[in-house]
């Protein structure tokens, strides 16, 4: 069994058997990450990083080729591709589950 799991609106999760037919296919809707407090669609990675730095969240370079963030009083790391175009859904939800209540994914 392989795929994403996604959470709905009301924090019910289910499984996506093939995330990038749903996100591409079924009327072309794409995903954006959202910053709720603000109702801010994030942008660029200038953005998303003032946006993480304000809730804790540290540059960590351990790995050249990826930008990644970390959070001092856990144990939880934040993996993204360099290039903010190639930043997908999955990466998005690592985001959401790890600052539940500060981001959210919707459909553009």
């Amino acid at each position: 069994m392989s795929g994403v799991w996604v959470f709905n609106n009301n924090g019910v999760i289910r499984l996506v058997e093939n995330p990038g037919a749903e996100m591409h296919g079924g009327g072309g809707r794409r995903k954006v990450l959202v910053h709720t407090p603000s109702n801010e669609v994030i942008t660029s990675y200038a953005d998303l990083e003032t946006k993480l730095s304000s809730l804790g969240w540290e540059r960590y370079y351990d790995d050249p080729s990826l930008l990644q963030f970390h959070k001092r009083s856990t144990v939880h790391l934040i993996s993204l591709p360099k290039d903010f175009q190639r930043l997908k859904s999955m990466h998005m939800y690592d985001i959401v589950v790890k600052n539940r209540n500060f981001f959210e994914v919707r459909d553009m």
